[in-house]
């Protein structure tokens, strides 16, 4: 929780300085690509806030009304990121640099003047753009070591392999988003460049229009794995078979009859097994060896916070236990 947080605070500081930057920019040289890149800053911005309130909400006490706590709040709040903000700043950019292509007018991006000295504007895009890339890397470097230090931990050797994998939604949607920003400078730089070397606005334009199909191509991918979370997905097979294997390792276990685990916020599982026990143990033993299967499932895999095992006798009744 507290790495995830410092991710998303990280990307907040970030994103907020380049929105400023990217806008100053657009206002001062009138560059389609500027204010593509605008629109996606400010919705990066927005992005990281809705974050930080699925991280605080998820924090809540378990209640009455909520038995498991409140951990898909993130579930929750990565996908409205996903599909309301992500999305929006997507078509909007994406629609923006359409009608320029489309429609073609004369030269916008100017040279701006200030204090009675006109400067290029290619300097003021360049600059704000390098600036802005400055600044995602280092949000992007934070969101890359929080996701690292998951890979090492869980034993995935690819970030694809994270990606569906993980549990971590607000880590993983700050990585996406800092990654798909970096993407957007550069291509924006490309346009920009292109534009100014050729005088052809349309190398700007076709750069506002890439970005925005980036965008909404990642946010309908990010929608999509918040959804498998949102809708109770299991741990990984391969991991969800490690535990199953130490339940039936358990003293006194003849077979495991039923075996599910579901995540109910970031890292947090809930295992429910139906074991079968040996039919001559007496309620008291086999109380202590649920206990010590709970005890071995929380030690194999710390993302496992409750434990149901329901013990049943060699014949499938299930035992006065």
């Amino acid at each position: 929780m507290a790495s995830s947080k410092s991710v998303v605070i990280a990307a907040l500081i970030a994103n907020g300085a380049i929105a400023i930057m990217k806008f100053v920019g657009y206002l001062l040289t009138g560059s389609p690509a500027m204010l593509s890149e605008t629109y996606h800053s400010i919705s990066d911005t927005g992005n990281q806030v809705f974050l930080l309130v699925g991280i605080r909400y998820s924090g809540k006490e378990a209640s009455r009304s909520h038995p498991f706590g409140y951990g898909k709040a993130q579930f929750f709040y990565s996908f409205l990121v996903s599909v309301l903000l992500f999305a929006i700043a997507g078509w909007e950019s994406a629609k923006h640099g359409y009608n320029a292509i489309v429609h073609p007018h004369e030269p916008t991006v100017r040279d701006p003047t200030v204090f009675g000295v006109t400067f290029p504007a290619e300097w003021v895009n360049y600059s704000v753009l390098m600036g802005a890339i400055v600044f995602e890397a280092w949000a992007l470097w934070k969101a890359n070591k929080a996701l690292k230090l998951q890979m090492e931990k869980h034993g995935w050797s690819t970030y694809r392999e994270a990606f569906r994998k993980t549990s971590d939604v607000t880590t993983l949607t700050a990585f996406t988003e800092d990654t798909i920003a970096m993407a957007g400078a550069g291509i924006a730089l490309f346009g920009v460049y292109l534009t100014n070397v050729t005088g052809n606005q349309l190398y700007d334009a076709v750069s506002a229009l890439i970005i925005g199909l980036l965008l909404m191509f990642f946010a309908v991918a990010l929608a999509w794995e918040n959804k498998r979370l949102l809708l109770g997905e299991s741990l990984a097979k391969d991991e969800e078979s490690e535990l199953r294997k130490a339940v039936r390792a358990g003293e006194g276990v003849v077979s495991v009859n039923d075996f599910r685990t579901v995540y109910f916020g970031p890292g947090r599982l809930i295992v429910t097994a139906d074991v079968s026990f040996e039919d001559e143990l007496d309620t008291a033993e086999i109380d202590a060896t649920i206990s010590a299967i709970e005890a071995e499932l929380k030690e194999l895999d710390d993302s496992v916070k409750t434990v149901y095992i329901e013990p049943e006798t060699r014949n499938g009744d299930a035992s006065a236990a």
